[in-house]
């Protein structure tokens, strides 16, 4: 939940020799589900772009492995006494992919960028100016105390990326792909694939040993990295199989016992993609009544649920976030899995519930929402709920969820980039104006948004923490809304390759072929 005040966030002196490749050379080949448009990751926060330009770009600040705030293209930051200033000491003998030294000036400008089109440029909202006092000296002054400012300057969704300070008017969508990173762009072809080769000037963070996050010590062992748009998931097994391809993301789990035969091949288990989840309209009756809701949260049996939605890849995970991230709390537990249809039909009788039809709204696009929704509504029926099915496409039920309070009372989705990236991305979803269980009153519920001014205040990270305690625990007691449990996507790679692990945007660095 962010820095002590007054600290200075370094990362720790390497004790012992940095990553090395253990071999260099080849063409590695990625099979990826969705078309890459553009490489401006200030103006995109696409998955797909992600995958690609976080190769190639680096951000002042970033996150790690279990999600904390580490330095990235900056050696360290310091946080004045006052709170008001962050002062970024910039990695030294940094070079962009154009042979042009990195300085301070290439980061007023690439701010000064986002400013103007960054996609979350309202995380400068009560930033007064910055400056470079000397080339390797970057520094934010603020207008007012903002505790949480390097957690949001932190997030990987649509970051501010460092650039030549030449491309501070490139137009949204259209900026320059060259920046700091171990990869460089060689082609994009929107619609077919992303080349990368290997850039050899790259200079590594050195207070690493090794790459942490979308941080810490990086390499690019490959010669090159072509990201290949390969939608139809058929086709990816089929160019792992062969061969054609040496990694892909999101193997259909129909082929996952048959490629676990294959010895060629490597299959890597991302957990943590996303948390599955129904969210209810809290103004369309009966959903709008709180021990009606209760009832439906009482007589899930999460374990069935997420089985059926993901044939067996799941874990069950209390709350809103993952035990490995710092914000994780299990508070709210005795809301979960709790399989009890006794106390179910008791809250269902305190409710008044009349037999009306209770709209589940899903999609057939995303197979773990159907499915989940489809065990769901026979859970429902067993305590005499009338439960509906309303099948529409995935984009019509995001728009219906997000404007019609007419028409539905459960829909599903999965917060996947909400999570990750801390409790204050859950809280977006749960404070004005996006609240996603559709409260009548437009300004929400009044504690759970007391909750994100605590959150977004306090000094003391522990009462940010707590604040986010009581938050969670406020969704859930109030049925706001209902996590299942943790989807587990499914990656794969040739055999020969190594160094790949599970992360939510495929690493190209510390990666290399055997042979």
């Amino acid at each position: 939940m962010g820095l002590v005040a007054g600290l200075t966030l370094v990362a720790l002196p390497a004790i012992a020799a940095p990553f090395s490749c253990p071999r260099k050379g080849g063409e590695f080949v990625f099979g990826q589900e969705a078309n890459v448009n553009s490489l401006d990751m200030m103006t995109s926060s696409s998955i797909s772009t992600r995958n690609a330009a976080l190769n190639i770009f680096e951000t002042l600040l970033t996150r790690d492995e279990n999600n904390n705030v580490i330095t990235d293209f900056a050696d360290s930051v310091t946080e004045s006494a006052d709170h008001l200033s962050y002062t970024f000491k910039l990695r030294q003998g940094a070079k962009f992919h154009n042979g042009k030294p990195a300085t301070s000036a290439d980061v007023v400008a690439s701010y000064d960028r986002y400013n103007r089109v960054g996609l979350n440029r309202g995380i400068f909202s009560k930033v007064d100016r910055w400056e470079a006092p000397d080339p390797a000296t970057f520094v934010i002054r603020l207008k007012e105390i903002q505790p949480i400012f390097l957690e949001l300057l932190s997030s990987f969704l649509a970051p501010p990326v460092i650039v030549p300070a030449e491309f501070k008017d490139d137009a949204p969508q259209q900026l320059h792909a060259i920046g700091t990173g171990p990869w460089q762009l060689v082609e994009i072809m929107p619609g077919s694939f992303v080349k990368l080769k290997r850039y050899d000037d790259y200079k590594p963070n050195l207070s690493f040993e090794q790459r942490t996050g979308f941080g810490g010590y990086k390499q690019a062992c490959f010669d090159t990295v072509t990201f290949r748009i390969v939608p139809e998931p058929g086709a990816r097994v089929a160019g792992l199989r062969t061969g054609e391809l040496q990694g892909v993301e999101d193997i259909p789990t129909k082929s996952v016992a048959d490629l676990k035969t294959i010895k060629e091949i490597t299959l890597v288990p991302l957990q943590n993609w996303w948390i599955q989840m129904a969210v209810p309209n809290t103004s369309n009756p009966p959903t709008d009544n709180l021990p009606f809701r209760k009832a439906v949260q009482a007589v899930l049996d999460m374990d069935e649920i997420m089985d059926a939605a993901t044939d067996g890849n799941y874990r069950l995970n209390i709350g809103l976030q993952y035990p490995n991230q710092p914000a994780y709390t299990d508070a709210g537990k005795e809301t979960y899995n709790q399989h009890d249809p006794v106390l179910a039909k008791k809250y269902l009788a305190e409710s008044g519930y009349k037999g009306e039809p209770v709209v589940l709204l899903t999609n057939k696009d995303y197979a773990s929402m159907y499915n989940a929704a489809l065990v769901m509504a026979e859970q429902l029926k067993a305590i005499g709920i009338k439960a509906e099915l309303k099948v529409v496409d995935w984009p019509t039920s995001t728009q219906m969820a997000k404007t019609s309070r007419d028409g539905w009372n459960y829909t599903y989705t999965g917060w996947g980039s909400e999570t990750a990236v801390g409790a204050l991305g859950i809280m977006q979803d749960l404070i004005p104006p996006s609240m996603q269980f559709m409260p009548k009153d437009p300004a929400g519920d009044a504690d759970i948004n007391a909750a994100y001014v605590e959150m977004t205040q306090k000094l003391d990270p522990k009462d940010r923490q707590a604040a986010w305690v009581r938050a969670q625990r406020t969704a859930l007691e109030r049925a706001y809304v209902l996590p299942f449990g943790a989807l587990t996507k499914m990656q794969g790679v040739r055999s020969n390759v190594q160094g790949f692990t599970a992360f939510r945007i495929p690493r190209m660095s510390n990666v290399w072929f055997t042979n």
